[in-house]
Formats: C-alpha cells, sequence, structure tokens
C-alpha cells in the first residue's frame, strides 16, 4: 500500500525542517517550510516508480515550490530509480526522487529544483487548508476512504456539542467560531434545525461520531485540540470537505 511510504517519507521532510500532512488538497502529502511566507512541497506516493507517478506531479507543479516524487526502492535496485533517463527527465523538470527502502529508510536519488510556479490560488489553498487542519490525521496515499480534512473535523466538534441535545448557534459560536456556517450548509446532513438559530443532531450525525469517536490526533507528536483559526479561507465551499 502506498501509505506504507507516507511515514518514512513525512520523517525524511520533517529532519529537513518541515512540518507534514498528509492527503491535502488531492495531494498525497503537503510540507510547509516555517518561513513566511513558507516553502511548499507537494509530495506524491507511488510503489514503483512509473509513467503515472511523473503525470500527477506535473498537475501538482503550478501550485508548490518543490516536488518530491517517493516509490518503493525495487528489490534488485534496477527499477526506475536506477534508469539514467527517469532521474534525468526528473532533473529537467525538477521533480526530486525519493526511494523508501524495505526498512523504512529513504534515500534521496535526486535532489529537487526551487522555482516559482504559476498558480497562487491553489498554493494558497493548500497553504490554508494544511495550516487550518489540526494534527495529521490522514494517511498520506489512502484512497476510497473520507479524508479527515479541518472542515470535517470542525463539523464533528459541533457534532459532539450538539450529542448532548439541542443548542443555540450563538452558544456554540465562541468554541466553534465557523459553527454558524457548518450548521447553514449542512454538507454532510449531520444537522437539522429545531427552530430559528437552534440545531439538533441527526441519525447521520450520530453515526458519524461513532465512526470518529475521537478528536483526530497525530501519532507522531500528540496534536490536537477543541480551538483552532476560525477564518474560512476563500471558496471554502468549493474545496474538499
Amino acid at each position: 500500500m502506498e501509505t506504507a511510504l507516507y511515514l518514512p517519507v513525512k520523517r525524511f521532510l520533517e529532519n529537513l525542517g518541515f512540518t507534514v500532512k498528509g492527503e491535502i488538497g488531492g495531494c498525497d502529502l503537503v510540507a510547509l517550510s516555517g518561513d513566511d511566507p513558507p516553502v511548499v512541497v507537494i509530495g506524491e506516493l507511488k510503489l514503483s516508480f512509473n509513467l503515472e507517478l511523473l503525470l500527477q506531479a506535473v498537475d501538482r507543479v503550478v501550485a508548490c515550490d518543490e516536488i518530491w516524487l517517493a516509490a518503493k526502492m525495487s528489490l534488485r535496485g534496477k527499477g526506475r530509480e536506477s534508469d539514467s533517463r527517469y532521474r534525468n527527465l526528473c532533473r529537467r523538470l525538477g521533480f526530486g526522487m525519493l526511494a523508501v527502502t524495505s526498512t523504512g529508510d529513504v534515500e534521496m536519488i535526486v535532489k529537487p529544483t526551487t522555482m516559482p510556479r504559476r498558480d497562487p490560488k491553489k498554493r494558497s489553498q493548500l497553504v490554508v487548508e494544511h495550516q487550518r487542519r489540526k494534527g495529521d490525521p490522514a494517511l498520506g496515499g489512502s484512497t476510497r476512504a473520507p479524508i479527515m480534512t479541518a472542515y470535517r473535523q470542525q463539523a464533528l466538534l459541533c457534532a459532539r456539542a450538539l450529542s448532548q441535545g439541542p443548542r443555540r448557534v450563538r452558544d456554540l459560536r465562541p468554541e466553534i467560531p465557523d459553527a454558524p456556517k457548518i450548521l447553514l450548509h449542512n454538507v454532510y446532513g449531520w444537522f437539522d434545525r429545531a427552530e430559528r438559530g437552534v440545531y439538533v443532531l441527526t441519525d447521520a450525525g450520530r453515526a458519524a461520531l461513532k465512526r470518529w469517536p475521537q478528536q483526530p490526533v497525530d501519532p507522531a507528536t500528540a496534536e490536537g485540540s477543541a480551538l483552532w483559526k476560525s477564518t474560512t479561507p476563500p471558496g471554502w465551499r468549493n474545496c474538499s470537505t
């Protein structure tokens, strides 16, 4: 599974000074430096270095400052990671290459080139989601499962508050500043308006609390809190929820 590559690559980038989180904006991982503005790194994971991995990176390149391709090291070391044509193509495109060994070690094969990109809006959306998401609740490379986005984290806080009974929006706002928007738009169908300004939890909301019973916490850093930034990013309704 591609998710098995995530933690070794995450540790590698953290050792370079980046904060890494998985499955943001359709990318297997997004890493930010501590600078202002931050250096934005996108990582894509595959079980082998192939054309599809390169094409994914080409799609992402306009939204970041660096691209890293990561794949398993072939058993005999004779895969694409040893193919000079593949390595040279990555160099020309400015992509970095990381090979993950069977023991979880990471070898840097090609160093990426930092270059200006062309879509500041996409870049900004990645940065905002990365900064708003508490901890790192999604393994990079995950498929066929809902992603624990910052929006979903906040919606779960609203659901937990309503699990005790009907609540007024104004009572939720101090701890969940985005509660009015979340309850009004009701993206997941977890909430129902009992009367003006008062909401209750639906059966779908109770099922969600059983599926995600605790506030997601990064196992590596033990992050997690009931409060986070309240600023809603531009175009939040069109972002992954």
